[in-house]
C-alpha cells in the first residue's frame, strides 16, 4: 500500500487521534467522517486496537505500510525496547526533524521542502525525506532558500522546538542534539500495541 496523500483531517477523525499533533484536525468535528460519523463507534477487537495504534503512528509520520514495517524491523534489532526504538527512528527521519525545528508547519510540508532540495545536512544537500539523521547532525536551509515564504511563515508561528533539537533562527540552522526521551514524545501513543501487532 502506498503512502496516504488524502485529507489528513479525515484520517484523524477516523482514528480519533490528532495526526497533526496540534488538535486542529479534531477541534471542529470530533467524530468519525461520513453520514453516520456521529453515531457510536463500534467496539474494536484486540487485533483492531493494535491495528488502529499502528495506523495512528504510520499516518502521523506519513509512511507507507512497507516503509513503516521496515523501520519496525530495524527497531526490533536494536538494543533496548523495540517500541521506543521505533519512535526514536521515526523522530530521527530528516523530514520529521525539519518539522521539529519549525521550518515547516506539518510533516507533509517538511517532506516537500526536503524533496525540493531546500534542506542541507552537515552542509550537503539531502533530498531524501526518510534519511536517518545522526546525533550532532546540523540541519540547515540552503542559502538560496533562506527567503522561502513557507519556511518564513512557519518560523513566524514561534513554535518552540523540542528539547532534543536546537535552533538558530538567524542562520536558519538546527542541530539534532540527542535521541528523544519517551516522555518528550506523544503520550497518546501506546507503542507496545504496535510491537504486539507485528509479533502476533
Amino acid at each position: 500500500m502506498s503512502r496516504y496523500t488524502g485529507p489528513a483531517y479525515k484520517k484523524s477523525r477516523r482514528l480519533n487521534f490528532s495526526t497533526l499533533e496540534n488538535g486542529k484536525d479534531l477541534a471542529k468535528r470530533p467524530f468519525a467522517p461520513g453520514v453516520h460519523g456521529n453515531e457510536r463507534r463500534r467496539k474494536l477487537s484486540e487485533y483492531g486496537i493494535q491495528l488502529q495504534e499502528k495506523q495512528k503512528v504510520r499516518f502521523m509520520y506519513g509512511l507507507s505500510e512497507k516503509q513503516f514495517h521496515k523501520v519496525f524491523v530495524k527497531a526490533s534489532k536494536m538494543k533496548g525496547i523495540a517500541g521506543e526504538n521505533l519512535l526514536i527512528l521515526l523522530e530521527s527521519r530528516l523530514d520529521n526533524l525539519v518539522y521539529r525545528l519549525g521550518f515547516a508547519k506539518t510533516r507533509r510540508g517538511a517532506r516537500q521542502l526536503v524533496n525540493h532540495g531546500h534542506i542541507l545536512v552537515n552542509g550537503k544537500k539531502v533530498d531524501i525525506p526518510s534519511y536517518t539523521c545522526k546525533v550532532k547532525d546540523v540541519i540547515s536551509v540552503k542559502e538560496n532558500s533562506l527567503s522561502h515564504p513557507a519556511i518564513l511563515a512557519s518560523l513566524e508561528e514561534n513554535i518552540t522546538p523540542k528539547a532534543f533539537v536546537s535552533l538558530d533562527k538567524k542562520k536558519l540552522s538546527g542541530t539534532y542534539l540527542r535521541y528523544p526521551d519517551r516522555s518528550e514524545l506523544n503520550s497518546d501513543i501506546n507503542e507496545s500495541l504496535i510491537v504486539e501487532f507485528y509479533n502476533r
